[in-house]
């Protein structure tokens, strides 16, 4: 009983090593997706270029914003000495003007939101060329994107960024 129990034991101490040497080889990296889209000049680029695209709406946004507080201040202003009928009609103008302009808003945040998920689409498809080319070239058995805790030992993002930033994206 005793040499079976020995010799289970030693049978568990050699499979033990050698998943320890297997894990040696075993070559891991982390990419931080967050500061891709941070740092990378493709990021960069885009997130200029979706400004550039939606700056005359946003503003426009904003001065029809701007017009309707101060018709709404107004009409607060001068409702007590207005007739029934002429406030009920600013009002009704007013309530009119808002859900305009509330639809106009969604509409640039859905557009916006869209044409942001294609930019971002964009620099995460070629970050990932960037990444697979890595990994092929210094024989990385899995590089992961989303992790909890990274030991900075495993983290490749500089890398990715400077061939990134390199290859401006290509």
């Amino acid at each position: 009983m005793k040499n079976t129990s020995s010799k289970l034991f030693l049978g568990l101490l050699l499979a033990a090593t050698g998943l320890l040497a297997s894990a040696q080889e075993f070559k891991v990296g982390i990419v931080n997706l967050d500061r891709i889209f941070r740092e990378a000049n493709t990021a960069k680029a885009a997130q200029a270029k979706l400004e550039q695209e939606f700056s005359k709406r946003e503003k426009e946004l904003n001065d029809i914003a701007s017009q309707l507080k101060a018709l709404s201040e107004k009409f607060e202003r001068e409702a007590p000495t207005l007739a029934e009928s002429q406030r009920a009609s600013r009002q009704k103008q007013l309530v009119d003007q808002d859900r305009d302009f509330q639809r106009k808003r969604r509409e640039f945040q859905e557009d916006l939101n869209a044409r942001k998920n294609e930019e971002l689409q964009q620099v995460i498809e070629r970050a990932n060329k960037v990444v697979k080319a890595l990994a092929e070239s210094e024989k990385y058995d899995l590089i992961v994107q989303e992790a909890v805790y990274v030991n900075p030992k495993h983290d490749i993002t500089d890398k990715v960024l400077k061939s990134l930033n390199a290859s401006n994206g290509k």
